[in-house]
């Protein structure tokens, strides 16, 4: 087994030697944290406009529902375009609809069903960018530093999944959701900037140019025929449908127990702060344990604090 002084074994950062991928974690950062203070402002003012319940779980199905319509035929659109024009065409959208958000709010013109449509097109434009992030990491580092490229995004992402809600909460306490929101539109401007900048080499095709809906067709066939990949997507499809039900209802939960904005961003940044101990966690489990018990564990262990926090909640009102 490579040890950290075995050469074999590269430290997981070294891929922030090369400038054009350090730049991009460190505006992904400022981006991502922006992302997860809009979702924690979304969710409370919600709350706040007294909309219900079906309504503060309809924020977090604008949220969900994009990737759900989109996430096929954005994988295909990112095989068939120009990838960095594609990356910097979403940026720019989702930038234009967290200003959009922040205008209405500011100006006390924001109602329920226009924060759900807003939500909705700030989500569809992370949609149809996401499978485009992927397909482009390989291109930013060399192909023997990718694992480790592709960990610190990990570590990245759930960095400001801990500490975005909890600022965002302060923040809302502070100045209002409005403050939170034009936040969220000025964090895409560093990753406007580093796309903008980067020199993407063009590859010659040697095969024709797929259509959107020969790929979109050929990726449904891929799943058909793998009984595998059917029975992963069956069995995350389930435990999302129940476990999701935590995350809509949260923003309720916390405004139930302390009409505080600085609770439920606390709330909400626990589960980054979970992602990460469970990141560094895994490989010691992985050690010990097969991939199967580990996820079921897993599973079960949400199942339990889910359950175990449903009586919390009771006991405090």
């Amino acid at each position: 087994m490579p040890t950290s002084a075995d050469p074999a074994a590269p430290s997981i950062w070294r891929p922030l030697k090369t400038p054009a991928f350090r730049n991009l974690v460190i505006a992904d950062i400022v981006s991502d944290v922006g992302a997860f203070m809009q979702t924690v402002g979304a969710a409370w003012l919600m709350v706040s406009l007294n909309a219900g319940p079906m309504y503060v779980a309809l924020t977090q199905t604008a949220s969900s529902l994009p990737f759900f319509l989109f996430a096929l035929p954005a994988g295909a659109i990112g095989d068939i375009v120009d990838r960095r024009k594609l990356i910097l065409f979403t940026e720019v959208w989702m930038m234009v609809v967290a200003l959009a958000l922040t205008s209405f709010t500011l100006a006390g013109l924001m109602s329920p069903r226009m924060l759900l449509i807003l939500t909705f097109a700030l989500s569809a434009g992370d949609a149809f960018e996401s499978p485009t992030w992927r397909a482009v990491l390989p291109e930013f580092v060399p192909k023997k530093d990718l694992a480790a490229a592709a960990a610190l995004n990990g570590i990245e992402f759930n960095f400001a999944r801990a500490i975005g809600p909890a600022l965002a909460g302060i923040l809302i306490a502070a100045a209002g959701v409005g403050a939170a929101f034009l936040v969220n539109a000025v964090s895409f401007l560093g990753v406007i900037v580093v796309v903008a900048r980067w020199k993407r080499t063009v590859r010659k095709r040697t095969t024709p140019r797929e259509t959107l809906t020969g790929a979109t067709i050929a990726g449904l066939r891929y799943v058909r025929y793998s009984p595998a990949i059917r029975a992963l997507i069956f069995r995350c499809g389930c435990v999302m449908f129940f476990a999701s039900g935590l995350l809509a209802l949260l923003p309720s939960v916390a405004h139930n127990v302390k009409d505080s904005p600085i609770i439920y961003g606390l709330l909400l940044g626990c589960f980054g702060l979970g992602a990460v101990l469970g990141a560094l966690l895994l490989q010691p489990a992985q050690a010990r344990l097969s991939t199967e018990r580990v996820v079921s564990g897993g599973i079960v262990v949400f199942g339990v604090a889910t359950i175990r926090q449903q009586a919390c909640t009771h006991c405090l009102r």
